[in-house]
């Protein structure tokens, strides 16, 4: 079982918790029912003292333990600060040492918008890369001047400890880690669950610390953008590697070291990325999709969008296409008596 936590804090926005939290309670859910067992997922709520926490918003909650008495975890949660992060920041001044503890522990330590300045201040990002909400970039950079701050990722990460930008940030990440510990499937599922349209991969979104996070490899960039191009045509890989002027095996291995992904798995990416485009903003027919994305055989690609995306391609257009805004046409006006 793992064990997460969110703790409560003055002025805490309380969609950066209960979010979070309510994915990993349903992939906890999907996990329990999968292997026939109990929660897979603890989840607690921690305040710096016993008794309700009311937030920002008003919303009061009932914590289920006190910072001191939290117990060992897999996931902790730093919520975004609603308005200006310096007041919260100096009434959890005191307990920045747990969260070095945590961090020293290997805990994976995950802040949502200003939340991150909470780690900024605590000296968990000095020389990281981190992120925090828009609106703060230039107060931050002025206040942290030591840490890399990523203005172009909603994601980061160094080590254990990630960042992201937005509530909508979380809900990536939370897909994420759902994957590492549940699996593909359940991370799909939950994902589909939540919010299929707008959802971007934790690979699209993040900075990593990794060498796979970017790259400056010219001829890998050549054969994505070749690639990308020839979307439409039935490529192969020998192709591509003979444009390239490299082997098979060569190109494979230079794809990989600069990806993360070999490049029939990168095209695979492209194509259902684009098929959701046209299932969301066209009426094109499946056959007709799979055409366009260079495949001839539309049950195959039907086959292929259910593996990446836990639902078929008609599923998914009745999914997206029920939350598109369709405002009825206005009422004719009445003539004249």
């Amino acid at each position: 079982m793992y064990t997460a936590a969110a703790l409560l804090y003055p002025h805490a926005l309380a969609t950066s918790v209960t979010l979070p939290m309510e994915i990993l309670q349903a992939a906890s859910q999907m996990a329990s029912v999968r292997t026939r067992s109990g929660p897979q997922v603890r989840m607690l709520l921690a305040a710096p003292q016993s008794g309700p926490m009311t937030l920002a918003n008003g919303l009061t909650l009932q914590p289920d333990t006190s910072y001191g008495e939290l117990p060992a975890l897999d996931l902790l949660l730093l919520p975004a600060i609603w308005r200006n992060p310096l007041p919260t920041i100096n009434a959890m001044r005191g307990w920045f040492p747990l969260l070095q503890q945590l961090a020293a522990a290997g805990t994976r330590i995950c802040s949502v918008g200003t939340g991150s300045w909470l780690l900024a201040e605590a000296g968990l990002l000095e020389g990281q890369p981190a992120t925090t909400h828009w609106n703060y970039f230039d107060q931050f950079a002025r206040r942290y001047p030591g840490v890399q701050l990523k203005t172009r990722h909603l994601v980061t990460q160094s080590g254990n400890i990630y960042c992201v930008g937005s509530v909508n940030s979380i809900a990536d990440l939370m897909v994420h880690i759902t994957e590492e510990w549940f699996g593909s499937r359940i991370a799909r599922a939950v994902e589909n669950q939540f919010s299929p349209e707008i959802r971007r991969s934790f690979r699209a979104a993040a900075y990593q610390d990794v060498a796979d996070s970017s790259h400056h490899d010219e001829t890998v960039i050549e054969a994505q953008q070749w690639l990308q191009d020839h979307l439409g045509q039935a490529v192969t890989m020998a192709q591509l590697a003979r444009r390239l002027k490299l082997s098979p095996r060569t190109l494979n291995r230079r794809f990989r070291q600069a990806t993360g992904l070999s490049p029939q798995a990168y095209l695979q990416g492209v194509r259902i990325n684009h098929a959701k485009e046209l299932l969301r903003h066209s009426n094109l027919g499946i056959a007709e999709i799979a055409w366009r994305l260079g495949l001839q055989d539309a049950s195959y690609f039907s086959q292929l969008f259910r593996r990446h995306c836990g639902v078929s391609p008609l599923r998914y257009r009745e999914a997206v296409r029920g939350k598109l805004f369709d405002p009825a046409p206005p009422r004719a006006a009445a003539a004249p008596g």
